[in-house]
């Protein structure tokens, strides 16, 4: 909508009408439901992946009335004009896809309040009478313009990724963790926040007296928390490693030191804890658009992986997703186009990865690829595109290309998109979660409860890492 105009109660004529017609999506569907206090099940629910109905007691009268209102408020009267009264009648239901007209007629004014009574209906694509009734409004006595307008965009959470991560960490014992140089903030209390839910037993390596001030600073009790005493980041580092070789801690969390620190400690074969796989990152992703957990790999380890460490990469996200409760994962390997082309590494490595899991190389999740980002999230775009795949639109895994657009993808979603996400390493002896500073409460929480899950899924042997 480019601009906005109203009509003043002096221009307004008995008779004079104007329509508004508009074909309703999932998204109004469920946003109406929620405006109208009502988003019971039973009332929305969807047929297959597209079509949703709403019942005449919640949904159709905040819908239909919304259209009313927005005839009114965008084009006759238009901007200025305030709703007195309404005497609406409401019958029959609504559903994705409808094409819905909604029409006002000025039946009578008022110059005292300049008043008018418009006559309203709302019908949908077969003539079916939805509304009917009078609205009187105050109409504006000023001209009203408005320039560019830009009308907002609902964007609905299809559903909680995070809530279901926590729920399957009610049922299993706390995994000791060892919490790396928990020196600020940050690093000492979402740990901590974790083991007051129960999902980790602490241990904190780091400087103990350091440890403690952070702590008396923030008035936190460290008495039920057992403190392993080093020096310094470095030392903290390598006693966690340590401790995770020995069997007394099952999983690790990086605190207030760097990433590359920590990893130098855990990379080295002969004192680190190396597996036979390839270690690798995961982004646990909860996208508020988006009707699925969403894992992305690799974003924070390997930078330029080739054909032979992303075959332990994907391994390590599918076997991720079957902890996480996703029994065949669809793993979507991404690059710019959808076609391979020898000009292009990714779509080759792609479709090699494809042709490897056919012959049992990976195994547990179902591939394909080379995909562009949109037909792998987007059924609607893979099918403009006459893709025909079982993964395109649908993907439960994304593969990057290499380090830095899978960085920039989870950002995106992130600060763009309104993604929260959780990360994990894998392919290590035990879980580690690697944290950030600009990580909320609540991803950091995400990531140790994917980390236990992990962990107790080993310990009970049902993960392998490799």
């Amino acid at each position: 909508m480019d601009s906005m105009n109203n009509l003043t109660f002096d221009e307004i004529e008995v008779g004079a009408s104007e329509s508004l017609t508009h074909t309703l999506t999932q998204t109004e569907i469920e946003g109406l439901a929620l405006v109208s206090g009502d988003a019971n099940p039973f009332y929305i629910q969807e047929e297959g992946a597209t079509e949703a109905r709403a019942d005449v007691n919640i949904t159709q009268g905040v819908g239909a009335e919304a259209f009313i209102s927005a005839v009114l408020g965008t084009k006759l009267p238009g901007p200025g004009m305030k709703i007195v009264e309404q005497n609406l009648r409401f019958r029959g239901t609504i559903a994705v896809g409808d094409e819905l007209t909604a029409t006002v007629t000025a039946k009578k004014k008022q110059k005292e309040g300049s008043l008018i009574v418009f006559d309203c209906q709302c019908i949908n694509q077969d003539g079916q009478e939805l509304v009917s009734g009078t609205v009187t409004v105050s109409a504006p006595t000023k001209r009203i313009r408005y320039k560019e307008i830009t009308p907002p965009q609902l964007v609905l959470r299809r559903g909680d990724a995070f809530v279901k991560l926590f729920n399957a960490c009610e049922g299993i014992p706390p995994v000791i963790c060892a919490v790396v140089h928990p020196c600020d903030r940050n690093s000492l209390l979402g740990p901590i926040e974790a083991a007051l839910r129960g999902i980790i037993t602490l241990v904190l390596v780091g400087p103990e007296e350091k440890i403690r001030a952070v702590a008396e600073k923030e008035g936190v009790d460290l008495s039920p928390y057992r403190i392993v005493s080093v020096p310094h980041s470095h030392a903290a580092a390598e006693k966690s490693v340590e401790l995770a070789r020995a069997g007394e801690v099952e999983a690790l969390m990086k605190g207030s030191l760097h990433t590359d620190e920590l990893m130098a400690a855990v990379v080295p074969s002969a004192t680190g804890l190396r597996t036979s796989r390839r270690i690798s990152h995961v982004f646990v992703m909860d996208v508020p658009s988006y009707p699925r957990m969403l894992l992305v790999t690799d974003a924070a380890i390997n930078i330029y992986p080739k054909l032979e460490e992303k075959v332990d990469i994907i391994q390590n996200a599918i076997d991720l997703a079957h902890v996480l409760g996703i029994e065949q994962p669809k793993v979507a390997i991404l690059s710019a186009v959808e076609t391979v082309n020898p000009k292009i590494e990714s779509t080759l490595e792609a479709a090699a990865l494809c042709k490897m899991a056919d012959r049992g190389q990976i195994i547990g999740g179902i591939l394909d690829g080379p995909l562009a980002f949109d037909n792998a999230i987007s059924l609607e775009a893979a099918k403009i595109k006459h893709i025909v795949s079982p993964v395109a639109g649908q993907a439960d895994i994304l593969l990057v290309p290499d380090l830095e657009a899978g960085n920039m993808l989870a950002k995106q979603l992130s600060y763009l998109a309104g993604a929260e996400s959780a990360g994990i390493v894998l392919g290590t002896r035990v879980p580690i979660v690697l944290t950030s500073r600009a990580d909320t409460v609540r991803s950091r929480l995400a990531s140790t409860a994917v980390m236990a899950l992990v962990a107790h899924a080993r310990k009970t042997g049902k993960y392998q890492t490799g």
